[in-house]
C-alpha cells in the first residue's frame, strides 16, 4: 500500500514538472492520495494530503506548481515516516541522548527568537536559532526520526533566507519559528515517552508543515529584505551541542494562540533573554557533563547518611568521655569536610532561575497578543540558584500567576490611560535568597485584588459565613480556594476558576507558603517562599510528651511562653491567646497526635506562633531541645497519608524524629 502511494505521489510531481497537468487533476490526484495513505494506517501523510489540497484549491497553475515543488516532497517524508521509530528499540541511550540536548536546542531557540523579535537586525539570535534547528535536523535525521526531521529542516531553510537577506524578519516569521519549535517539542516529548514504553501517536505534522510552505512560498514570490549592513550569510555553521540539560518544557508555557492576534505588545528589559554572547558551544562543552539524573540522587542519598553519621559520631557519650585534644581535633576536622562535601552535592543539583523565567517570556508574549494588552515584562535575578526539582516544580504554578496577572490584573491601554497611568503596564519577576530560603516575587501595577469583589463571591460560595467579617490577609488568600473566580466571563486566559488552587497546592507541596500584597490601582505583589533544596531542612527541635518533632523554621513568627493573663476560652471550649494585640488560637499538638504525659497548663510550656494562609495560630509544645539541620527523609507509604506529618529525620543522639507538616495540621484543625 505504501508503495502505491509512492509512485501517485511521483506520478503527480512529474506532471507537475512538466505542466501536463490541471488544478482540477491535482485536486483529485491529492484526494486519492489522501485516501490510500489513510487505508495504510498514515494518518499525518494523510493530513499533510489534505492540507496541500486546500492550499492549491486558490492557486493559479504557476501558484500550484510552486506549493507542490516542496509540498510533495514533504508528503513523502510523512508517508514514510513510522509510527513508531525503529531506532527507539535500537538503541534507548542514543535516543535518551537525542531528548537532552534536543531540549537544550529547543530552550535556545525560543529564548533567540525572542530575542530577534526584539530587534530583528540581530545576527546574534538569528545564526544561533538557526544553528539549532540545523543540529536538531542532523540528529533526527540520523535516527530516523522523520516528522522531526522534516520540520527541522524546512524552518532551517527559513531561517537560511533570512541570514542571507532574501526574507524579512517579520512578526510572521518569528510566529512560524516559534510554533514549528512548539511542535517539535510535542514531538521530542513523544519521542521521550515511546523511549518510556509508552504508546500514543505523534503530533499532527501537516498543519506546520503547510504553514511552514507557505511562508517560504511567500518569500519566493519576491519578499525580501533589505540587505543588512554587516552581510551574515557566511557565518559557519555549527552542529555541536551546549549547556547542560534543562527540564522537559512545560506545553503550557509553550501554548499558541489559535485566534487572530490582537494588538498586543510586550516589551521585555534587555536582560530578558540572556544570551550565550562571547562563550562558544565548545567552550561550553568543554566545561559540562551530563550526569544521569538518578546516580546524583544517589549520591545525594549517601551524602545524607554521610552527614548523620557525623553527627551521631558527634554526640555518641562515649567519645565525649575519650581524653586527648587529637581526638577532638580530628572530629572537628571530618565535620567540616563532611559539611563541604555536603555543601558540593547540593550545588550539584542547584540551577539558574533563568531556564524558569525563559518560559514565562515566551508566555507573556503569547498572552499579550491574545489580550490586546501592552506589558513591560521585567525580569530580575536570574542567576539565583536553588534546586533544580524546585525549579521544576516552579513552572506551572508560575505559569498560573503570570496569567492570572496579565489577564485579572494589568487593564487594557485604554483603561490604563483613563486612570492616569501609562498605555504600557510592567510585570515583574525577582528571585532573591534571604534567610536561607528562596523568594519568588510576581508583582504587576494593575488594578490590585478586590477586596469587596472577593469576599462577595466566597460568601455566596458559602466559604466565607455572613456573620463572620475576616482580615484583608484572609480575603486575599480566599482566591487560592478550588473552583473560584472572579471573572466576570470566561476566556481562553481565565474565568473557570482553576489554576490559583493549584499554585497554593503545589507551593505547599514544596514546603513553601505565599504571601500577598495589594493596593488599588496601585498593583499587587505575591511572594513565594521556599527552601533552596527538598533534600535538607532547617528545623527547631522540639519537645511534646516523650516525643521530639522539627518544625520547619519558615513558618514560625516566634516562640514565647504566655503569661496566665494573655489565656482565654470561647464558649467555653475554644482555646486563645492574646499575642501581641493579636487574638489566636490555641493548637495543642499532644491532643492532635494523641501523646501522653505533656504538659497540661500552656503556662509550663511554649507557643510557637506559625502562619499560612494568611492566618497564625499558636503551637503549644513542652519546650525547644535546640535548632538543627536534617537530612529529609520519606516515611514510604504507610504514613503517606497521615495529616501533619511530611517525613522524618535523623537526630543528632540517633533518635528519629518527625517533622512537622503546619499546613496540614492546620487544614485538619479547621475540618474538625
Amino acid at each position: 500500500m505504501i508503495e502505491q502511494v509512492l509512485a501517485q505521489i511521483d506520478d503527480l510531481s512529474l506532471k507537475v514538472v512538466v505542466g501536463g497537468t490541471s488544478p482540477p487533476e491535482v485536486l483529485e490526484a491529492l484526494a486519492h492520495i489522501e485516501k490510500l495513505s489513510r487505508e495504510a494506517g498514515r494518518v499525518s501523510a494523510a493530513d499533510a494530503a489534505r492540507a496541500l489540497a486546500q492550499q492549491a484549491s486558490g492557486a493559479g497553475p504557476a501558484g500550484i506548481e510552486r506549493i507542490l515543488s516542496v509540498g510533495l516532497e514533504n508528503l513523502r517524508r510523512a508517508l514514510q515516516s513510522a509510527s513508531v521509530p525503529a531506532s527507539l528499540a535500537q538503541d534507548p541511550e542514543l535516543i535518551g541522548d537525542f531528548v537532552a540536548e534536543a531540549s537544550e536546542h529547543l530552550a535556545t531557540i525560543e529564548r533567540e527568537v525572542l530575542a530577534l523579535e526584539r530587534d530583528p537586525s540581530a545576527n546574534g539570535p538569528l545564526h544561533a536559532a538557526f544553528r539549532s534547528f540545523h543540529t536538531i535536523k542532523g540528529l533526527a535525521g540520523f535516527l530516523e526520526l522523520n516528522d522531526i526531521r522534516s520540520v527541522a529542516h524546512e524552518v532551517e531553510t527559513l531561517l537560511d533566507r533570512a541570514r542571507n537577506a532574501q526574507l524579512a524578519v517579520t512578526p510572521a516569521l518569528t510566529d512560524i519559528v516559534l510554533e514549528s519549535a512548539d511542535y517539535l517539542k510535542r514531538a521530542v516529548a513523544w519521542v521521550e515517552a515511546g523511549l518510556r514504553g509508552e504508546a500514543g501517536a505523534p503530533p499532527e505534522i501537516a498543519t506546520i508543515l503547510a504553514k511552514l510552505v507557505r511562508t517560504l512560498e511567500d518569500g519566493a514570490a519576491g519578499e525580501s529584505a533589505p540587505s543588512p549592513a554587516s552581510p551574515i550569510s557566511n557565518a559557519p555553521e555549527s552542529t555541536g551541542s551546549s549547556g547542560a540539560p534543562q527540564a522537559p518544557p512545560a506545553a503550557a508555557a509553550g501554548e499558541q494562540a489559535t485566534s487572530t492576534p490582537r494588538e498586543g505588545k510586550y516589551t521585555p528589559e534587555k536582560s530578558a533573554a540572556p544570551t550565550a554572547a562571547g562563550r562558544t558551544a565548545t567552550d561550553v562543552s568543554a566545561l559540562s557533563l551530563r550526569v544521569d539524573a538518578t546516580k546524583l540522587d544517589y549520591m545525594m542519598d549517601m551524602v545524607g547518611e554521610l552527614v548523620i553519621s557525623q553527627s551521631i559520631l558527634n554526640h555518641a557519650p562515649e567519645v565525649g568521655q575519650i581524653e586527648g585534644s587529637g581526638l577532638q581535633r580530628n572530629l572537628q576536622q571530618l565535620g567540616r569536610i563532611t559539611g563541604e562535601v555536603q555543601r558540593v552535592a547540593m550545588s550539584l543539583r542547584m540551577t539558574p532561575v533563568g531556564a524558569l523565567y525563559a518560559r514565562m517570556t515566551r508566555l507573556v508574549r503569547d498572552l499579550t497578543r491574545k489580550t490586546g494588552k501592552r506589558v513591560r515584562l521585567e525580569l530580575h535575578g536570574e542567576e539565583t540558584e536553588l534546586d533544580k526539582t524546585i525549579v521544576e516544580a516552579l513552572g506551572d504554578p508560575l505559569m498560573h500567576m503570570v496569567r492570572n496577572s496579565l489577564d485579572h490584573g494589568l487593564e487594557p491601554p485604554e483603561e490604563r490611560l483613563a486612570k492616569g497611568k501609562p498605555a504600557e503596564g510592567v510585570l515583574r519577576l525577582a528571585a532573591s535568597h534571604h534567610a536561607g530560603q528562596i523568594i519568588m516575587e510576581v508583582s504587576d501595577d494593575g488594578r490590585g485584588l478586590n477586596t469587596e469583589k472577593i469576599l462577595r463571591k466566597a460568601r455566596e460560595k458559602g466559604l466565607v459565613p455572613e456573620n463572620y467579617n475576616p482580615s484583608e490577609s484572609e480575603i486575599y488568600h480566599l482566591i487560592f480556594e478550588p473552583g473560584f473566580s472572579t471573572a466576570d466571563r470566561v476566556t481562553d486566559v481565565s474565568g473557570r476558576g482553576v489554576g490559583m488552587d493549584v499554585v497554593r497546592k503545589q507551593i505547599q507541596g514544596l514546603r513553601g507558603r505565599i504571601d500577598i500584597r495589594s493596593a488599588k490601582d496601585v498593583g499587587s505583589t505575591f511572594l513565594l517562599k521556599l527552601p533552596l533544596t527538598l533534600a535538607i531542612i532547617d528545623g527547631l527541635i522540639v519537645r511534646v510528651g516523650a516525643e521530639r518533632f522539627i518544625m520547619p523554621i519558615s513558618p514560625v513568627r516566634e516562640m514565647l511562653r504566655p503569661a496566665p493573663d494573655a489565656l482565654f476560652t470561647i464558649e467555653g471550649r475554644a482555646e486563645m491567646a492574646m499575642i501581641r494585640g493579636e487574638l489566636l488560637p490555641i493548637l495543642r499538638l499532644n491532643r492532635r497526635f494523641g501523646i501522653p504525659g505533656a504538659v497540661q497548663n500552656p503556662c509550663d510550656g511554649l507557643f510557637v506562633v506559625v502562619e499560612s494562609e494568611g492566618r497564625c495560630f499558636c503551637l503549644l509544645v513542652d519546650s525547644m531541645l535546640g535548632k538543627q539541620e536534617v537530612v529529609i527523609k520519606s516515611l514510604g507509604p504507610t504514613f503517606r497519608g497521615v495529616a501533619g506529618i511530611s517525613g522524618g529525620a535523623i537526630l543528632g543522639d540517633g533518635r528519629v524524629g518527625l517533622i512537622l507538616d503546619v499546613n496540614g495540621i492546620l487544614r485538619e484543625q479547621a475540618v474538625a
